[in-house]
């Protein structure tokens, strides 16, 4: 059976499976085209996320049972928050041995493996025979691939997981949902200075979207998830946040709000407290199980290329309407500022870093350097930036990155001193699998976001500081190649280097950064 999931999922796009073996599934390393081993259950869930982040198709891990399970669960809920499709399986204690309602002291064995998940799952599964696992598995890949997407989570006892393959059942045709709501959405667009909102949603169809902002006249702010749907140089990005006055204040001025693909979040919207034009049009590709916080005036729902598509056709070219260069005069303005010069000195060393690999992967961890990039830098095309705000997991930096370079694209995975300390084991993995990513680590000697928290509130400064290694020798310790940079001044051709090798790679650099405003404690500057 362990063989036949691995097929199942990589038919359903997951190319590599990211796995930890463990007593109960070792069948999976039986199985063939054995799993990529990581260090740790939620390294296996991070870069599941990453491979589905970077290449929109199936992740997949699998774990073994009670607390290899448990430790991806913190993973498994960034996924969630993040919409990504990632099929989880986790095996559980041996059927022979299960007596329903009572737990015996079996290896590992816990009351409801499958209820740790439930929270957070779009779907959870629990085949308890080689015919159920058969017909539930390709159901798991097609429920996680499904919009709006999502994790799901499949677990299978261990007596089972070594059985033979059972047949699989003749697979479903997919069903494809006609748009709805055409017209209403394009009579509350007609005649109106319209702004897009581009959700995460909207990546795989970029050029429809493109297509129906050109048409509109329309500059298009992204959410965090989002970014990369217009790349940054299209003439109709925006290529800030939201959070920046001047874009706030672009978005308020105009009349109607089309929001696409989702993630009119807290996060996104300031606690839905960022102003916004009186009308909104929502577009999604299914009725999503949370609607939006605000209500809105029509909504299209299908395939998000051809709702696009049909309202470029519904709807008269418009002339654009907002100031162009509104990016370059904001981040000049940030580059003159002293508090946050030093931030903007990074963001030019990673923009120029990605462009000389040519086509480079950004991915962010939960650190005052991931803020920066993960808002601002140039994200070149869609897929292009994997960041971690859905759900905010400190730690998920270097183990997504391994997720998004097996797709072959080198990576550069920005993370604080603090996150990289949460997942160091896979260091090991980055070399074992001779991956090309360049971890850039932005050493402030703790966790800097929380100390910028305690200074602000004029609190001492506690459980912020700490002891952090000498981050080239741990490196050359797991026979990485290694880069200690004085300053951010001196990054860029260190930087530039690093990534262009094409082989991995650490670079240290020690700054204290001011976080940008897309953190809560900046909002309302």
């Amino acid at each position: 059976m362990a063989g036949q999931i691995l097929d199942v999922a990589r038919r359903g796009g997951a190319g590599p499976v990211f796995g930890l073996p463990g007593v109960h599934n070792l069948a999976f390393w039986n199985a063939g085209a054995a799993p990529v081993v990581v260090r740790h259950e939620q390294a296996a869930v991070y870069a599941a996320d990453g491979w589905a982040r970077t290449t929109g198709r199936l992740g997949a891990a699998v774990v073994t049972t009670g607390p290899g399970a448990a430790n991806a669960v913190a993973a498994f809920g960034e996924a969630a928050a993040a919409h990504s499709p990632v099929l989880l399986v986790a095996s559980e204690i041996p059927q022979a041995l299960r007596r329903e309602g009572r737990v015996r002291g079996v290896l590992h064995e816990s009351r409801d493996q499958a209820g740790l998940f439930a929270p957070l799952a779009k779907a959870v599964f629990t085949p308890r025979t080689p015919a159920e696992v058969a017909d539930v598995v390709r159901d798991a890949v097609a429920t996680a691939l499904r919009h709006p997407r999502g994790p799901v989570y499949v677990d299978v006892p261990a007596d089972v997981l070594g059985q033979p393959a059972a047949a699989l059942p003749p697979a479903a045709a997919p069903v494809v949902d006609a748009p709805t709501g055409l017209g209403e959405a394009a009579a509350v667009l007609s005649g109106r200075r319209v702004v897009v909102w581009a959700g995460g949603e909207v990546l795989d169809d970029a050029d429809a979207l493109a297509a129906l902002a050109g048409h509109l006249g329309a500059p298009v702010v992204t959410s965090f998830r989002g970014r990369g749907a217009v790349p940054t140089g299209h003439p109709s990005a925006l290529g800030l946040p939201p959070h920046e006055p001047e874009a706030a204040a672009l978005l308020a001025s105009a009349d109607v709000l089309l929001a696409v693909g989702g993630d009119l979040d807290g996060m996104n919207t300031r606690n839905w407290t960022m102003p916004r034009p009186p009308h909104l049009v929502v577009v999604d590709a299914a009725v999503p199980a949370d609607p939006p916080e605000w209500s809105a005036d029509a909504t299209a729902t299908g395939p998000l290329g051809a709702v696009l598509d049909g309202l470029r056709a519904l709807l008269p070219p418009t002339p654009a309407w907002a100031p162009p260069g509104l990016r370059g005069t904001v981040l000049d303005r940030l580059r003159a500022d002293p508090a946050t010069a030093d931030a903007l000195t990074l963001l030019d060393a990673v923009d120029g870093a990605v462009e000389g690999a040519g086509d480079a992967v950004l991915v962010c961890d939960m650190a005052v350097a991931g803020y920066w990039v993960g808002g601002y830098a140039a994200v070149r095309a869609p897929r292009r930036l994997a960041y971690p705000v859905g759900w905010g997991t400190l730690g998920f930096g270097l183990p997504a990155a391994l997720g998004a370079a097996v797709s072959g694209m080198p990576v550069l995975a920005v993370c604080g001193d603090g996150g990289l300390m949460m997942a160091l084991g896979e260091l090991a993995t980055l070399v074992q699998e001779r991956l090309p990513v360049t971890v850039l680590v932005v050493d402030d000697g703790g966790y800097g976001m929380l100390r910028y928290d305690q200074q602000r509130a004029g609190h001492p400064e506690r459980g912020v500081d700490l002891v952090t290694p000498d981050f080239t020798a741990l490196a050359a310790s797991f026979g990485l190649a290694a880069t200690d940079v004085g300053s951010v001044d001196a990054l860029a051709p260190a930087l530039v280097a690093a990534v262009a090798s094409g082989a991995p790679h650490l670079v240290r650099v020690p700054a204290r950064l001011t976080p940008p405003r897309t953190t809560s404690p900046r909002w309302n500057e």
